[in-house]
């Protein structure tokens, strides 16, 4: 009987742990609003405080956000007023009525806008009509992305072209930072500090890299025909407590190099940190992460990939440290219903998604998910299906479509079934549903977006982008 009853005050116990780390994370969640109120309020210019600078960001997963704010702070304190917005939020008389412009500008895939300058590069860079005149308005360009596609900082430069055509006036050339590196952010500061007229422009924070112990690894689809998938738990070194993050944040991991020791001794700004979705919570009491080892084209494996999946060993550290994704956050959509799309490792956002949904649900009947996951083969590919197929029988999960592409002649994909479920579709989100799709960018993440244009319509979409309820981690 003791056992019996132990287990509803476990759970119970569970949940209050929970929910006090909910109350924690909510009360986090506030002080940064707070802190970003102040600090926006703190670049509002005084009245004889001359022209406003605009600092304008395109960002995907936050990164160019964070730069856009820490350039906005340096001019600040040097002595200017800024203005700091997303570059969605920004139409064409702010721009024909500015001086001064500054772009920090991600790229979405081979050459895209992100999703939140999606707005811009449609209604303003292709706009019909009358060419906007920019020539009394000087601008800098800081162009982020990634060397391996094909259009490398395609939506940077395309935005940079885009302005001199337009007969912006360039304060420097454009700078391009291949997944920020360190060299090319120096010259963005020097370039910065040239704007200014001060030599001594404040220097930015470096992000800080702790080291994170491998608690355990476990092969997720032997037998595979894809390259193998592996689920990795990590907690801190040093023992101290984790930190808090949310459903939908990242991991930056910097592998160790030759003549680098286990412990995470690494020179940061001489690598390029790879990014890796958590697949868990807090409460887990670890950060559980979903890697694919890839394979470069002379065969061996990627250096971050192939040291978690294989040269790490158990017990061993590597350096790490998280990063808030605000735009794959659950946001303002705690409440609705989740439509959530993903293939390969993409799962392990949505699955994070899952477990914090499951976590505060009391009334399973309220706000289920649907889920539609993608992989190649049902036999060995099916990851953590014993845990979906539970929230499913628990009804957290309404729908859960499986698209195993080898297991039958025809290919079938994630895309295919949501245009197979369109009616579906349409009625989840006439009922309020926020869409989360996580995983390849090649070929599913443009497929999904397709399908669902044509089943909603490019004004439904683009609706569901402003208002925060179509969101996507895609790499």
């Amino acid at each position: 009987m003791a056992a019996i009853l132990s287990r509803p005050a476990t759970a119970l116990l569970l949940v209050a742990l929970y929910l006090l780390m909910c109350a924690a994370v909510w009360w986090r969640h506030r002080r940064r609003l707070r802190q970003a109120a102040d600090a926006a309020a703190a670049l509002l210019p005084a009245a004889d405080a001359g022209p406003t600078v605009l600092v304008l960001h395109a960002s995907q997963t936050g990164q160019a956000e964070e730069l856009a704010w820490q350039t906005a702070k340096a001019l600040h304190l040097a002595g200017m007023p800024v203005r700091v917005a997303s570059l969605g939020e920004i139409d064409r008389d702010a721009l024909r009525g500015a001086r001064h412009a500054l772009f920090i500008a991600s790229t979405y895939g081979e050459g895209d806008a992100p999703d939140s300058a999606a707005p811009f590069a449609r209604d303003v860079m292709a706009a019909d009509g009358p060419a906007l005149d920019l020539s009394s308005l000087e601008v800098g360009v800081l162009a982020l992305g990634d060397s391996t596609y094909t259009h490398y900082c395609g939506f940077g430069r395309a935005l940079d072209a885009w302005l001199h055509e337009r007969g912006a006036r360039p304060m420097f050339d454009r700078i391009d930072a291949d997944r920020a590196d360190e060299h090319a952010l120096a010259q963005w500061r020097q370039r910065l500090s040239h704007f200014a007229g001060t030599a001594d422009l404040a220097e930015w924070e470096t992000p800080v890299y702790s080291s994170w112990r491998l608690n355990a690894r476990r092969h997720l689809n032997p037998g595979s025909q894809g390259g193998p998938v592996f689920h990795l738990e990590l907690t801190p070194a040093d023992g101290s407590p984790l930190p808090v993050w949310e459903a939908g944040d990242l991991v930056q991991v910097c592998v160790a190099t030759e003549g680098a020791d286990q412990a995470g001794d690494v020179d940061h700004d001489a690598q390029r940190p790879r990014e890796y979705t958590i697949c868990s919570l807090p409460a887990d009491g670890r950060v559980e992460l979903m890697v694919r080892r890839t394979t470069r084209e002379d065969g061996t494996p990627g250096r971050s990939s192939g040291w978690l999946t294989e040269g790490l060993p158990l017990d061993g550290t590597v350096a790490m440290r998280l990063r808030a994704h605000a735009s794959f956050r659950i946001g303002g959509n705690a409440d609705r219903k989740l439509i959530l799309v993903g293939n390969g490792t993409g799962l392990a956002g949505l699955r994070a998604h899952l477990k914090a949904r499951a976590m505060t649900r009391m009334d399973t009947s309220n706000a289920p998910a649907w889920l539609l996951f993608g992989e190649r083969e049902s036999a060995h590919d099916a990851h953590y299906r014993d845990e979906i197929d539970a929230w499913q029988r628990d009804g957290l999960i309404a729908h859960a479509d499986w698209a195993f592409s080898r297991d039958q002649i025809e290919r079938v994909h994630v895309q295919h079934l949501l245009e197979r479920h369109a009616q579906r579709l349409r009625e989840w989100i006439a009922d309020g549903a926020a869409l989360y799709v996580c995983g390849s960018l090649q070929g599913m993440a443009g497929a999904v977006d397709a399908v669902l244009r044509e089943s909603l319509g490019d004004a439904d979409v683009d609706g569901l982008i402003r208002d925060g309820r179509y969101r996507r981690d895609v790499y």
